[in-house]
């Protein structure tokens, strides 16, 4: 009895199958790591020209200021933190555009 040295459609299907879903795994690490190496390029830049932000601190309160462009970014919460100062003295907004070092 000689056997076939063909493999049969069942096995076929199988590396198929296989293949297949191997190939899906990989272009999903491939896409969180593409995503991940994209979120750090853009980590700490402005919105506006893309250079680097500094981190400042003005009456607790923590901006950040381009260098570039002199832009300010506030981070989430900030924004509220500021409007509770100014309620408190009017001084505050008025200082914070003033803000340079």
């Amino acid at each position: 009895m000689a056997i076939e040295e063909k493999p049969s459609r069942n096995e076929d299907e199988y590396f198929a199958r296989r293949d297949a879903e191997l190939m899906k795994e990989r272009r999903a690490r491939l896409d969180e790591e593409r995503l991940k190496q994209e979120r750090t390029s853009h980590y700490n830049k402005c919105p506006k020209c893309g250079a680097d932000l500094r981190e400042r601190e003005h009456h607790g309160v923590k901006i950040d200021e381009c260098g570039a462009c002199g832009g300010m970014w506030l981070d989430k919460g900030e924004l509220e933190m500021i409007e509770e100062m100014d309620r408190k003295s009017s001084s505050f907004v008025n200082s914070l555009f003033r803000f340079k070092r």
